[in-house]
């Protein structure tokens, strides 16, 4: 199960160019990718030919990189996914999952690039759209969340970005897939960056609607990581959405 962010995980253009980690230092929460990595990777390894079991191991490569201490490990940890991913489109080309699983480590390897990410997300642009064309449900938006995080937060000039597309994507992620909060929440954040307080403040009462359905639907161990992030994103939103912004206007005495 992942996001990216990017399924559960926080796939923002803004972690994989940035290179942040935030709640990815707490071993708890890295336990389970790591117990599920050690898993699929044996499985993978077992049969390689296994176009399943490849892509499997591609996304649990993706959440154990969420938690590598350094740029070395999670580039190490994201080529072994890409390959594997490489190696299943070979037998598959049209298999979703392994074309969306390349997209979402390419994303992971960019995080240790620098300046150099940007060389990578026309290729990630690529996969994303075209997952989106065999199967746009895939992660729950999967394919339209990434575009639209890709979009929002590479340049306008010197990449891909583009306001419009950003917008049209993430609003897209949410109507297929409205109880995914990551969707919600990427899309309040994004209203917000852009000025809509309206906007901002209709997606965060969404969230708090959908909180407790969330809860029912996304349990157990898999999702600890992603309440983590959810929670805390819902916290800033309040803080930010609910407070009255500050007048425009002079002073009067």
């Amino acid at each position: 199960m992942t996001a990216w962010w990017g399924g559960r995980w926080l796939l923002t253009a803004a972690l994989i160019l940035a290179g942040l980690s935030g709640w990815c230092d707490e071993p708890d929460l890295s336990s389970y990718a790591r117990r599920q990595y050690a898993e699929a990777r044996e499985k993978y390894r077992s049969a390689p030919e296994n176009v399943e079991l490849a892509w499997q191991f591609a996304r649990a490569c993706f959440d154990r990189a969420e938690f590598a201490t350094n740029s070395t490990e999670r580039a190490l940890i994201a080529e072994e996914g890409l390959a594997a991913c490489r190696q299943a489109l070979e037998r598959a080309p049209a298999s979703a999952p392994a074309r969306y699983y390349l997209g979402m480590n390419l994303g992971q390897l960019a995080r240790t690039k620098g300046i150099g990410a940007l060389k990578l997300v026309n290729q990630m642009e690529r996969e994303f759209q075209t997952v989106r064309q065999e199967d746009a449900t895939i992660d729950y938006g999967g394919p339209d969340r990434n575009l639209g995080l890709l979009y929002r937060e590479t340049p306008i000039i010197a990449s891909i970005g583009s306001r419009s597309k950003a917008k049209h994507h993430l609003q897209q992620a949410a109507a297929l897939a409205p109880t995914y909060l990551d969707n919600r929440l990427n899309l309040a954040e994004s209203y917000l960056r852009w000025g809509d307080r309206n906007g901002a403040l209709r997606e965060w009462k969404a969230v708090e609607e959908l909180w407790e359905k969330a809860r029912a639907e996304f349990s157990g161990e898999a999702w600890a990581s992603t309440w983590a992030d959810w929670s805390i994103r819902r916290e800033q939103l309040r803080s930010q959405v609910t407070t009255e912004p500050r007048s425009l206007k002079s002073p009067r005495a």
